[in-house]
C-alpha cells in the first residue's frame, strides 16, 4: 500500500486491513504494528486449534513485535468463521484479551483490538458494543475504501498469490518452447534465438531490472520456467531477483558445481531435522557458501530490494499462469521464497501449496513449507525501512 490514508474509526481501519496485508485474512490472528501514526508491518498467525495453545502463540507474537525497531503501538485483529450468535459473545475474545494484556505489559499502546467473525465485527475496547456484534455491511460501505487505488483493492480481494487470466495462444507458445528446450539434441538451436538472454544472469536482469510495460515474450518466459525447474539455477535466480546482479553472478558461480544450495541451506540450517538437501562437491564451510546459505534462510541483515522482488513476482505470476502444470513447481518455489523475503508469509504459503499440489514430493517446496510454516521470519524484516521506501505505505489516525 503506497498512499497515506486516514482511518478515523475502527470500522474504517478494519475495512482497510486486507489492503494493508495484501490479502483477505481468514482464520487468523493479525497484528498491525505502528511507529507513531504509521503502519510498518502486519504479522499473521493461524488461530490456535485450542485455547491451551493461546499462550504459546501470544508469547511468539509479542516476542516478534519486540524485535521490530521503534514500534510503539499495535492493533490485534482476530478473523474467524465462528459466529457471535453461536455463543452470544465475541468469538475468540479470550485470545484477543490475552494479546492486548501482554502487549500492554510489554510497553505497547493497544490502539484497538478487533474481531471480524462470520456474522459481524466488534471492538474489544467498545463498552457499548452489542453482544451480537456490528453488521459486516458497515465495513463494506466504508467511505475510506474509495481512497484505495483500484489495483490494490483487487489484489486484496483476489489474493497476492492469485495468477492472472490465461491466454490460450500464449500458453501454447510457451508450452512449445519448453518442449523444445527439454530436448537436448535441439537445445543449442532452441536457445539461439534468445541471444544474450540465454545466460541466466542476463535473463533475470532483462526481465526484472526495470518496470515492464508489456508481458515477457513467450520464448523468454519459457526459458525462465525451464531454468527454474533446475534446482541449482532456480536458487541462484531466486537470490539474484532479490539481491541484485552481483549476488546472482556469485550464486551462479556456485551453481556451476551442481549444488542445489537452497535445498541444502533450508535443510541444514532452517529445518534442523531434515537432511533432504545436500551440498555436492565440497563441504559448506567456505565464506561464499555461508553467505548464500544465510541469505536463503533469512539469517542476514542484508535486505532484498523490494522493487526488484515485486517485479520478479509480477513476471513469475504471469509466466506460471501460462506454464504447463508439470513445469510450475520450481517457479512457484521462487515466488514463494520472494514473497516470504518481504514479509508475506501467507502469500508464500499459497505459492508453496500450489507447488505441492502438483508435485507432493517436491524437495524444495517441502523444505520451504516447513521452514516458513514454523513461523520463521527473515532477520531483515526487522529492519525498519526508510521513509522513502514506496512499498511501505501508511494508515494513520486510528
Amino acid at each position: 500500500m503506497t498512499a497515506i490514508i486516514r482511518a478515523a474509526s475502527a470500522h474504517d481501519f478494519l475495512a482497510l486491513v486486507p489492503t494493508l496485508a495484501g490479502f483477505r485474512p481468514e482464520h487468523s490472528l493479525l497484528c498491525v504494528v505502528f511507529v507513531g501514526n504509521r503502519t510498518v508491518g502486519v504479522l499473521r498467525h493461524d488461530l490456535p486449534a485450542t485455547a491451551e495453545d493461546d499462550d504459546r502463540l501470544v508469547a511468539a507474537v509479542i516476542g516478534t513485535i519486540c524485535r521490530i525497531p521503534d514500534v510503539d503501538a499495535i492493533v490485534p485483529i482476530v478473523y474467524t468463521d465462528e459466529r457471535f450468535a453461536d455463543a452470544g459473545r465475541m468469538p475468540r475474545r479470550d485470545l484477543l484479551e490475552l494479546v492486548a494484556d501482554r502487549a500492554g505489559h510489554a510497553g505497547f499502546t493497544v490502539r484497538d483490538a478487533l474481531c471480524q467473525a462470520a456474522d459481524g465485527w466488534c471492538s474489544l475496547l467498545d463498552p457499548d458494543a452489542p453482544a451480537t456484534g456490528q453488521p459486516l455491511a458497515i465495513l463494506e460501505a466504508s467511505a475510506v475504501l474509495r481512497e484505495v487505488p483500484e489495483e490494490e483493492r483487487l489484489a486484496a480481494v483476489s489474493g497476492a498469490a492469485a495468477l492472472p487470466p490465461v491466454d490460450a495462444v500464449r500458453a501454447a507458445a510457451i508450452a512449445a518452447a519448453i518442449a523444445e528446450f527439454r530436448g537436448l539434441p535441439s537445445l543449442e538451436a532452441a536457445v539461439a534465438g534468445l541471444a544474450g538472454d540465454a545466460d541466466p544472469v542476463e535473463l533475470v536482469e532483462s526481465l526484472i531490472a526495470r518496470p515492464r510495460r508489456r508481458p515477457v515474450d513467450a520464448r523468454r518466459a519459457a526459458w525462465l520456467l525451464h531454468l527454474a525447474s533446475r534446482p541449482a539455477l532456480r536458487d541462484a535466480m531466486m537470490l539474484q531477483i532479490a539481491f541484485g546482479r552481483m549476488m546472482g553472478e556469485l550464486a551462479h558461480d556456485r551453481s556451476g558445481r551442481g549444488d542445489a544450495a537452497g535445498e541444502a541451506a533450508v535443510a541444514r540450517e532452517g529445518c534442523g531435522t531434515l537432511h533432504d538437501g545436500a551440498w555436492s562437491g565440497a563441504e559448506p564451510d567456505d565464506a561464499l557458501d555461508d553467505v548464500l546459505a544465510r541469505l536463503i534462510i533469512g539469517r542476514s541483515m542484508l535486505r532484498p530490494d523490494p522493487a526488484r522482488v515485486e517485479r520478479g513476482l509480477s513476471v513469475l505470476r504471469e509466466s506460471i499462469a501460462h506454464a504447463p502444470e508439470d513445469v510450475r513447481p520450481g517457479s512457484l518455489c521462487i515466488a514463494g521464497w520472494l514473497a516470504w523475503s518481504i514479509g508475506r508469509g501467507s502469500v508464500a504459503g499459497a505459492f508453496l501449496d500450489a507447488a505441492l499440489e502438483i508435485e507432493p514430493d517436491h524437495s524444495m517446496a517441502n523444505l520451504l513449507e516447513q521452514h516458513i510454516g514454523s513461523g520463521a521470519l527473515p532477520e531483515w524484516v526487522f529492519l525498519r525501512p526508510g521513509s522513502e521506501d514506496e512499498h511501505h505505505g501508511a494508515v494513520s489516525g486510528l
